[in-house]
């Protein structure tokens, strides 16, 4: 199983349009994705412009699969017009 995880820092202002575009994007990606057992977006306490993104594939081809998605690709233009800059992403392993 592959878990990512992205740190994404986004322009003061645009946290409504940032929240509002992932979280239907989340709801997509839940009831359209088999291959995707979590995605969830949070908030950083600490610096509101910060979010983290957690999600957990059953297997690469699943990870691909979310990035070719329509609802993705649908997604991306507003969430980059949000970002200030690119995100941190970390690709990792499961061993459960």
């Amino acid at each position: 199983m592959i878990c990512i995880l992205a740190t994404i820092k986004i322009k003061e202002g645009k946290e409504k349009l940032f929240e509002e575009t992932f979280v239907k994007l989340s709801k997509e990606v839940k009831k359209n994705e088999s291959g995707n057992i979590f995605y969830q977006i949070s908030k950083d306490r600490e610096n509101s412009l910060t979010y983290i993104v957690m999600e957990h594939y059953i297997d690469q081809d699943s990870v691909e699969l979310h990035g070719k998605s329509d609802h993705f690709r649908d997604a991306s233009p507003k969430l980059g017009e949000c970002m200030a800059g690119r995100p941190d992403i970390k690709i990792l392993d499961s061993l459960i």
